[in-house]
């Protein structure tokens, strides 16, 4: 009895070993996206005012779960019985990266309706401010289910072959690590600014080293978010392009070998990416 009972323990461990090793190895792979969910999501999670972020970003996190929850189970179904489901599934989502991110370079340009943050400052009332906010929710869960999808097929890549078990384990992890780990880095970076109050209004002078520190983090928010959001921006044209150019041999191939990857992967996501825009820009100028 006591040495079946060891065996088992023996087995677990075992198990639990070879999870951390392909677990390191997935999240290798998965690292260059994650970086990217982050940049995105926290340039989405940025323009509300100071008493709604957390409450936003707490909406978006729970989306977030739940389109882990859906997309798990799918992506297990479909990679064991329709594997072409797969590639369709990254390709549509690829179409709305490189959308989003040219998007965000036309009106980079050209003159366009006003920002996010100056939207919410000009609504009236609260039932308007909680629309908008919706609204932007909405937009950063799609962003976030396209993401995931992209996240949880490369972890998937990683283990194929493995055990069922191995495999539920392995990006089932990442999974929890892509939504913890990525919001709660951008529930830090977004009350930068509270933290920085906080410190200027507990320090004991102004020349403190508390207050110079807060002053700090106050004065450096706004470059971090503007910077995240250029970063955000180059991450879903990279992303789109990636996924077109891993996904479609004939884009790859049209790729000269000397050109670096990175470099093709952001022609292709910008092409495909102005490409959308101006297909709907012309569907949206008929409906008019």
């Amino acid at each position: 009895m006591a040495s079946g009972i060891f065996a088992i323990l023996d087995d677990i461990a075992a198990l639990m070993d070879d999870v951390a090793v392909m677990s390191k190895v997935a999240a290798k792979k998965t690292a260059g996206i994650l970086g990217d969910d982050l940049a995105v999501n926290a340039e989405k999670a940025s323009g509300f005012a100071s008493s709604r972020e957390i409450p936003v970003l707490w909406q978006i996190t729970k989306g977030s779960l739940l389109n882990k929850l859906i997309i798990l189970p799918i992506a297990f179904l479909l990679s064991a019985f329709l594997p072409i489901a797969i590639t369709i599934i990254l390709l549509l989502g690829g179409l709305y990266l490189g959308y989003e991110g040219a998007e965000k370079i036309y009106h980079f340009f050209v003159p366009h309706h006003n920002s996010k943050k100056e939207e919410i400052q000009e609504a009236k009332t609260k039932k308007e401010i909680l629309a908008i906010e919706k609204e932007r929710v909405k937009s950063a869960i799609l962003t976030d289910f396209i993401l995931s999808v992209e996240i949880i097929i490369i972890a998937l890549g990683t283990v194929v072959g493995e055990p069922i078990l191995e495999q539920s384990i392995v990006v089932s992890i990442i999974a929890l690590v892509a939504t913890v780990g990525v919001y709660g880095i951008v529930a830090l970076i977004v009350r930068m600014d509270e933290a920085g109050y906080y410190l200027i209004e507990n320090s004991d002078t102004k020349t403190s080293f508390k207050a110079k520190l807060g002053k700090l983090l106050v004065a450096a928010l706004p470059k971090v978010i503007k910077g995240l959001t250029i970063v955000g921006t180059i991450a879903l044209v990279l992303v789109s392009g990636g996924i077109f150019v891993h996904n479609l041999d004939f884009i790859h191939h049209l790729i000269p070998h000397a050109v670096p990857s990175i470099v093709a992967e952001f022609v292709v996501g910008l092409i495909v990416g102005f490409l959308c825009l101006l297909v709907i820009k012309l569907v949206m100028k008929l409906k008019k």
